[in-house]
């Protein structure tokens, strides 16, 4: 199998996906809004104590508060009520174990891990650990005694699967690289206030820490500081794998390049097509994750017994494809074509069981129930796909999904960095739903101004009002003739318009809108909801300034 680890920037957008034989099977993104990572260590301070509950809350400085369990406290307090353990304002390490996921907070733990290439690190926890998938009782046996050796008094010691084989010294090495980690970490509990991050899991560390194997043959990056930091990260490893190191230079997004933005995209839809024309319906809830296969459009070409058992145990693989792709995780049910005999429905298991081996999240499958319907479950720790890229959509108040405005602003800035690497272009412009809009725009044009650097040519953003919330347009030409189109207003003119709404930030003007185009009038809030005429007073990038002469 060849696989490959896709690296993409955009702005303060990474994406990473892990590619095998062509086809997208593992997706992770880090934006820079959303610092909360699994693996993220914080100074928090507990803001509530539960005893009811026997768990607290704990501020983390930003967003919702972690949610800490008694029982996720450490070795220190074993069985102890947590009123006895912890007070309000009380300041103390805890580790984030699960991401903020829908409208559960995030989950904490104070049993501190430090991953390394080849071992973790359990500062507060008297334990010594070998990887279940490492399955030879020599190499068990040989690697616990090594980890015996280093393993630190009272602290606890996990070797990886990626360890197998791997001599000694480079255990040793790693050893210390996390020890150095965990004293940097209490020196900065000391010194920092309550709350603070103390550790940030850095996703492109992340991704050479636990994805680059021997499997792995090439890693493609987009960006030279990401080539940079990709070589700096693999030659800091212990044990340098022989992967190659690709910088991309093509003028089309890497992930439209490689296709990858179009897996992503179906990965958002219900409907998944088999290859042999049955299809999936994948139905996300609250409470668990509902799979329902179908025959479709394949009806094979002899036995009808046979024909449902092809569709499921392609069904069964594609499943399993689907679950790693899309992180889902919790209660999953699959509703395989009905089968009578026990022996197919053997087959359907144990191809479902085969398959989900290749998945690094813990997975259980519990069988057939009483109703012919499989069980599952798959361990959640990050927020599923959809809930990544997608959010609950405007129009229907929540019912169906859109994706998101970080989304098609990606879409929208892939499509300008394409377009700016074409040497006639002198100006671009974009027309978008105006909430897309202000979201490529930010607060005070800052993030306009970020993407004019980067691109180095000049941006016009129009917020299009009839325009629906995912379509949008992109214009290039020269400065001129896309000035001309950004601004339909120039300074002189006279036009009509509807004062809509009192400008946010300064209370005695009003907001108008020419096809799209902000109008600021002075003093105008308090015609709101009236036509008025106005006069062009100053024409800016983003908006223009008006006055009143009529009413």
């Amino acid at each position: 199998m060849e696989t490959k680890i896709v690296i993409s920037q955009l702005l303060n957008q990474i994406q990473v996906g892990l590619v095998e034989n062509g086809r997208l099977a593992e997706y992770y993104i880090q934006r820079d809004e959303e610092q909360r990572a699994v693996g993220n260590i914080y100074k928090g301070r507990v803001e509530n104590v539960l005893p009811g509950m026997n768990a607290a809350f704990v501020d983390l400085g930003a967003g919702k508060n972690g949610f800490l369990h008694a029982d996720d406290l450490p070795q220190a307090s074993p069985g102890r009520p947590i009123e006895e353990v912890l007070r309000k304002g009380q300041p103390l390490m805890v580790q984030l174990e699960k991401e903020q996921i829908g409208s559960k907070g995030p989950r904490m733990t104070g049993k501190i891990t430090l991953p390394g290439r080849f071992v973790v690190l359990m500062p507060r926890e008297n334990h010594l650990g070998i990887s279940r998938q490492i399955t030879n009782p020599e190499e068990r046996e040989r690697l616990r005694a090594i980890a015996e050796s280093i393993k630190p008094p009272e602290m606890g010691l996990i070797v990886r699967t990626v360890a197998e084989g791997c001599d000694a010294e480079l255990l040793v090495d790693d050893m210390h690289f996390v020890l150095e980690e965990w004293q940097h970490l209490q020196e900065l509990f000391q010194k920092l206030p309550a709350p603070a991050l103390l550790y940030q899991n850095s996703l492109v560390y992340r991704v050479l820490r636990d994805l680059v194997t021997e499997n792995v043959s090439q890693i493609i990056v987009d960006r030279p500081e990401l080539f940079r930091t990709v070589a700096d990260g693999l030659a800091s490893l212990s044990k340098q794998p022989s992967v190659q190191v690709e910088l991309y230079k093509g003028r089309v997004n890497l992930f439209d390049h490689l296709g990858l933005t179009k897996q992503l995209e179906k990965a958002q839809n219900k409907r998944v097509w088999l290859d042999c024309g049955g299809y999936l319906v994948i139905d996300e809830t609250e409470a668990l994750v509902s799979i329902d296969v179908n025959t479709g459009k394949y009806v094979g070409t002899g036995d009808l017994n046979e024909t449902f058992l092809k569709t499921n145990l392609q069904a069964a693989e594609e499943i399993a494809w689907q679950l790693r792709l899309r992180n889902i995780g919790g209660i999953i049910i699959i509703d395989f074509i009905d089968m009578g005999d026990s022996g197919a429905r053997s087959q359907v298991l144990a191809r479902l069981e085969e398959a989900l081996a290749r998945d690094k999240t813990k997975t259980h499958v519990l069988g057939f129930t009483n109703l012919g319907l499989v069980e599952m479950t798959r361990k959640k720790t990050k927020r599923i796909l959809s809930e990544v890229l997608q959010t609950a959509c405007p129009l229907c108040e929540g019912t169906g999904k859109v994706q998101s405005e970080e989304t098609v602003a990606a879409r929208i800035v892939s499509q300008i960095f394409s377009l700016a690497s074409e040497p006639d272009v002198e100006a671009i412009l974009v027309k978008c739903d105006p909430a897309i809009a202000a979201h490529l725009i930010g607060p005070s044009a800052s993030n306009l101004e970020s993407l004019e650097i980067a691109v180095g040519k000049q941006v016009f953003v129009r917020g299009m009002p009839h325009m629906q919330w995912e379509d949008f347009q992109v214009i290039s030409g020269s400065a001129e003739r896309i000035a001309a189109q950004a601004h339909p207003v120039a300074v002189g003119d006279r036009i009509a318009a509807k004062i809509e709404h009192v400008h946010a930030s300064n209370p005695s003007s009003g907001i108008a809108r020419v096809d799209g185009f902000v109008i600021d009038c002075h003093h105008g809030a308090q015609y709101v909801g009236k036509m008025v005429t106005l006069e062009i007073v100053d024409v800016f990038k983003t908006y223009a300034s008006a006055r009143v002469i009529k009413v």
